[in-house]
């Protein structure tokens, strides 16, 4: 669990409560039921890795495709969290201060970015193994529980309608009496962004494969039963978090929910704890998502050399000098989710896990599971083209 979390109240307020419950469903459906195509698939070929599936049904394209989707994906995935950390770090400090700090060095969001990545992140994602990172993440999944509830807390604490002014909040209120009323479907041209938020934020199926094999004694079943877990227990806090969300701030919530509790409930001491506790979540995921990130960039360009602390340092630093640019330059965290989300995150979960089991199965083609690859294959290869093609032709209409 990641950023995604912070913006599915946003796609909840312009798909409707219903609209975004019956899709979030539907993605957290199929993306499990992709991870069980992908250790079908493991199992039958002995392979360890998700590039190597591509290699063994489609020769060395295969291979390079996959290989390169998931490096775009984890650098897509790893900049929205250190966006996250750009714009509520700064705002997490200011609210622990008294006084004017506004040009302090310690508020400004780029130059803490940079001294978290030169001093946090890059010595984690040096880790050669991914499994020391687990605890780190059973943590983050703690911390991103404590948002849920946070959130479903504070939905009684701002009133509605919105105030215009927080610091007016008694005197002067929107008179927008509609504001206040849910929806239960609602579509606009940001609609298009419900899908692919939907999609990266469900997005486990790279790291899937190297824990799988990293496992003491892997089993199928038992892998299976932890993605089901895993998946079905995201499924209810990304919910509760986006409906609680789209609850408190109905039309007006930010496509970064946190923005929206800075601007009316500052100084709030529950909030100001969620805030950090969310802050590092996305802090110790990012050392995780280098793992598959550095994995895809060796098996690329090195697959057939020995392991190397040199190449292994000098991979790790590009990644993290490529993410701390695209943090720093990306206006704004939906445009990651939507790019991201339409195009790699389609392919990971949708796209190759069908296209890859159609290939390789041996089962006749009417198959139950033949035809859900299927089913998978198309979905992917529609809803990804048709909502990246809506986001670029929103931008171009700007």
């Amino acid at each position: 669990m990641g950023s995604g979390i912070l913006g599915l109240a946003y796609v909840m307020a312009h798909t409707g409560i219903l609209g975004f419950s019956f899709l979030l469903l539907i993605v957290a459906l199929l993306a499990s039921y992709s991870v069980h195509l992908l250790l079908s698939m493991c199992i039958q070929t002995a392979v360890t890795s998700y590039e190597d599936l591509g290699l063994f049904a489609f020769g060395l394209p295969g291979k390079v495709a996959v290989a390169g989707t998931i490096l775009i994906q984890n650098i897509g995935a790893m900049s929205s969290y250190l966006l996250i950390i750009k714009t509520e770090l700064p705002a997490a400090i200011s609210e622990f201060l008294s006084g004017d700090h506004t040009r302090s060095w310690y508020l400004d969001g780029q130059t803490l970015l940079i001294i978290i990545c030169v001093g946090i992140v890059f010595p984690l994602a040096l880790l050669p193994k991914i499994g020391f990172l687990g605890y780190t993440s059973s943590l983050s999944f703690f911390f991103m529980v404590f948002f849920a509830l946070v959130v479903m807390i504070k939905k009684w604490s701002i009133p509605c309608p919105l105030p215009l002014n927080y610091i007016e909040q008694y005197f002067q209120i929107s008179n927008a009496t509609d504001d206040c009323k849910p929806k239960l479907f609602h579509f606009s041209k940001e609609s298009v962004y419900a899908i692919p938020t939907m999609a990266f934020s469900f997005l486990c199926h790279t790291s899937v494969l190297p824990i799988y094999c990293e496992l003491q004694s892997p089993s199928k079943k038992r892998m299976q039963n932890v993605t089901h877990t895993a998946i079905a227990l995201s499924f209810l806090i990304y919910f509760i978090s986006a409906l609680f969300g789209y609850l408190t701030f109905y039309d007006k919530v930010a496509s970064e929910l946190l923005q929206g509790y800075s601007t009316y409930l500052p100084h709030d001491a529950v909030l100001m704890t969620v805030k950090l506790c969310i802050l590092f979540a996305v802090l110790l995921t990012v050392p995780l998502i280098h793992f598959p990130a550095r994995k895809a960039l060796m098996m690329m360009f090195f697959s057939n050399f020995p392991f190397s602390w040199i190449r292994h340092s000098l991979i790790t630093l590009a990644v993290n000098i490529i993410i701390v640019l695209l943090a720093l330059y990306v206006p704004d965290i939906k445009n990651v989710f939507g790019i991201v989300g339409s195009s790699t995150s389609m392919c990971l979960i949708f796209i190759f896990p069908g296209l890859f089991y159609l290939k390789l199965s041996r089962e006749d083609f009417l198959s139950w599971k033949k035809l859900g690859a299927f089913v998978l294959l198309i979905f992917g290869i529609l809803v990804g083209n048709f909502s990246l093609a809506l986001i670029i032709f929103n931008w171009i209409n700007k």
